[in-house]
């Protein structure tokens, strides 16, 4: 089947990505759920897609595209908030400003994070209705893809606002590494007054996910962003006539296009999976994450295979030799 890594690397993304959440979960570190949320549906969205699409340019499952498009276009302003509101949080640790969180403090942190990484995308998916020539895209082995009239306004709707975040998320960061120099020595004890459950190891693995994604998220939109308008841009005249057509839906075989431009959606297809596999190696180690391995194996040790948790038997096992 051709194409057959696609979804393959897509599934695989979304599990490896679940893997660290329950340390994270409880923790309640809201910007890196947001980021294991968005990351998660983006790998199965692309998935399901590349699944149906593998090999065909079908125009069906109408009502799923239309849904798909437009949590396609959440993502791409939902994954670099993530990452933004990780970069800000770090960097408020970082400086030695916060000596105590108050309950009020980690309210209002939670509401702008949840703000930032689910109301703003919510607000961008109903926008891009205003710059949506047409109903959606379908492209071999890619499934369908959101539609986009090349305009100003489509330049601020859909693309300005990714940029944005990603240049505000490395202000950040270069902040909070600057911090991290400055405090090297002691960084251990600013985390410990700041109340942050965060060790420096931790903090470190973070910051390099963060400007990793935040890094990924501008190339992923600052490429699309100068292919589409780097022959010019389209008059914006009225709604009329930029929706005069809006039920259309574009097909295209991939050997309609330029083999550069082939290895490009490549490339921006894997860069998903990729993140999530890059999430799992930073966080699927650390000794939280191994704790939660040893009680999900013992829960399926006494749940499912009907056997005394592993330090009950060992100490019976003493019990009899005795």
């Amino acid at each position: 089947m051709a194409h057959l890594a696609l979804p393959v690397t897509a599934f695989l993304g979304a599990i490896f990505v679940l893997i660290p959440l329950p340390s994270h979960w409880r923790a309640r570190n809201y910007a890196t759920v947001s980021l294991v949320f968005w990351l998660f549906l983006i790998n199965i969205l692309y998935g399901i897609n590349s699944t149906i699409w593998n090999d065909n340019v079908r125009i069906r499952l109408l009502v799923w595209c239309d849904i798909t498009t437009k949590l396609t276009i959440g993502a791409s302003i939902g994954l670099p908030a993530a990452a933004m509101c990780i970069c800000k949080h770090l960097e408020s640790v970082a400086s030695g400003r916060i000596v105590r969180i108050s309950f009020a403090d980690k309210q209002r942190r939670m509401l702008f994070e949840l703000a930032m990484c689910f109301l703003l995308p919510i607000i961008i998916m109903a926008l891009h209705y205003v710059v949506q020539g047409h109903r959606f895209d379908i492209v071999e082995a890619f499934g369908c893809q959101p539609a986009t009239y090349y305009s100003i306004p489509g330049v601020f709707i859909v693309w300005f606002p990714p940029l944005l975040l990603g240049t505000i998320s490395m202000i950040y960061a270069c902040l909070a590494l600057y911090h991290f120099i400055r405090h090297r020595v002691t960084f251990a004890a600013v985390l410990r007054n700041s109340s942050s459950s965060m060790t420096p190891n931790h903090y470190l693995r973070l910051m390099a996910l963060a400007i990793t994604q935040v890094v990924w998220q501008t190339v992923l939109t600052a490429i699309p962003m100068y292919v589409n308008i780097a022959f010019g841009l389209r008059p914006w005249t009225n709604w009329a006539d930029v929706h005069s057509d809006w039920l259309r839906v574009d097909v295209y075989m991939l050997d309609e296009f330029m083999p550069s431009f082939r290895t490009q959606m490549f490339v921006f297809f894997f860069v998903m999976p990729a993140s999530s596999l890059l999430f799992f190696l930073f966080f699927g180690f650390g000794e939280q994450a191994k704790n939660d391995y040893r009680l999900t194996a013992d829960w399926i040790r006494c749940k499912v295979f009907r056997q005394p948790p592993r330090g009950e038997k060992h100490a019976k096992k003493g019990f009899m030799l005795k």
